[in-house]
C-alpha cells in the first residue's frame, strides 16, 4: 500500500503521518543509555553570540547573564573553538565554526524556525556589548509583561548612537516610540520613530522569527535594512517591538568582524567590509519595494 498524505510537510507525504517530526532542536544527547532519560532540562529560550576568540573575556561575561534557561550557541569567525574550554560554560555551548562570515549568515543557515521551535525567545547578538546593567530572565518578564515580540535592551546614552530610538530612557521600563530629526519620520508609528529595533541585540519571539528568517537573504550577510522592515512580521507592529529601557546594555562599538576582511586598493580591512555593508542597504531596500510592488499588482489584477 502506497501512502500519501499532502497535509505532511512538502517532502514527507509518503511518510505516516506518526512518524513525522517535523520540527528538532538544539538539544545535547547522550551516545548511550534510555533516549528518553537524555534530557535533564530543556531551556526555553536560545542566545546566540557571534563571536572572535579576542573577544573572550567580554563574552563571558556576557554568558554569565543569562540563566540555565538559555541554551548558548557560538558562531566562531575565526576558526577558533576548542580555546573556549577555559571556561566551564562552554563545555555545554554549542559551538558552530566557519571561517569569516556574519551572524546573518549563520542565522539563515543554522537558525531554521523549524529547529528553534522549542524556544520561546531567541537573541541573536553580537560581541561587543556590555552588560554590566543586564539580567536576561529580568529581561524575558519585561518583554512578556509589555507583549513585545521584537525587542532589544535599550542603549547607554553616553556611547555614540545612531538611533534616538534604541537610547536608553532611565524613567520607564519599556518604550516603543520617539521623536526623531525632522522629515525622518513620514508617521509617528513607522521606523526609525517606532516599530524599530537596531540588529546589533535583536530579540524575537518564536513566532515573530518564524517570519524573520525568511525575509534573511542569502546573499546580503550583514544584515543592513532588515531593521527598518522587521515590522512587517508582526502587527500592529508599533505596539509590538519596542525597547527595553530598565535591562540596558553598552555597545563597545569593537571593529572586530571588520578587521575580518581584506585589505584592498590600500583601504583598510574595515573600510572594505563598511562599504559592503551600504551597499547591502541599498540592495534589500530595492528588493523589498520591487517585491511589494509586484505582490500588490498581481493582486489587484486578479480581483479585477
Amino acid at each position: 500500500m502506497q501512502i500519501w498524505v499532502p497535509s505532511n510537510p512538502r517532502g514527507a507525504e509518503r511518510l505516516p503521518p506518526g512518524i513525522v517530526k517535523a520540527e528538532s532542536d538544539l538539544y545535547l544527547r547522550r551516545l548511550w543509555g534510555k533516549p528518553n532519560e537524555d534530557l535533564t532540562s530543556t531551556p526555553k529560550y536560545l542566545v546566540t553570540f557571534t563571536v572572535g576568540y579576542n573577544q573572550r573575556k567580554n563574552i563571558d561575561a556576557a554568558v554569565k547573564k543569562f540563566s540555565g534557561n538559555f541554551t548558548i550557541l557560538l558562531f566562531h569567525y575565526d576558526g577558533q573553538t576548542t580555546e573556549w574550554d577555559e571556561f566551564e560554560w562552554s563545555k555545554q555551548a554549542i559551538h558552530v565554526s566557519v571561517r569569516r562570515q556574519t551572524k546573518w549568515w549563520y542565522a539563515k543557515r543554522f537558525l531554521h524556525p523549524d529547529i528553534v521551535a522549542p524556544y520561546d525567545y531567541i537573541f541573536i547578538w553580537d560581541e561587543d556589548l556590555g552588560v554590566e546593567h543586564f539580567n536576561a530572565e529580568e529581561y524575558i518578564k519585561l518583554v512578556r509583561k509589555h507583549g513585545l515580540e521584537i525587542s532589544q535592551p535599550g542603549l547607554e546614552p553616553n556611547k555614540g548612537l545612531t538611533w534616538q530610538m534604541t537610547k536608553r530612557r532611565g524613567d520607564r521600563e519599556v518604550h516603543k516610540e520617539t521623536e526623531e530629526k525632522p522629515g525622518w519620520c513620514n508617521h509617528p508609528h513607522v521606523p526609525p520613530c517606532a516599530a524599530f529595533v537596531e540588529i546589533m541585540a535583536p530579540v524575537f519571539s518564536r513566532d515573530a522569527w518564524r517570519c524573520v528568517w525568511h525575509m534573511i537573504q542569502n546573499d546580503l550577510v550583514h544584515g543592513w535594512g532588515l531593521d527598518f522592515a522587521l515590522r512587517k512580521c508582526v502587527e500592529p507592529a508599533h505596539e509590538k517591538i519596542g525597547v527595553v529601557d530598565a535591562q540596558w546594555i553598552v555597545h563597545q562599538s569593537v571593529p572586530s568582524l571588520g578587521n575580518q576582511g581584506e585589505s584592498q586598493n590600500g583601504k583598510a580591512p574595515w573600510q572594505g567590509v563598511r562599504e559592503r555593508c551600504k551597499k547591502e542597504w541599498t540592495i534589500f531596500q530595492t528588493r523589498f519595494s520591487r517585491a511589494e510592488r509586484s505582490y500588490y499588482k498581481a493582486i489587484n489584477s486578479t480581483s479585477h
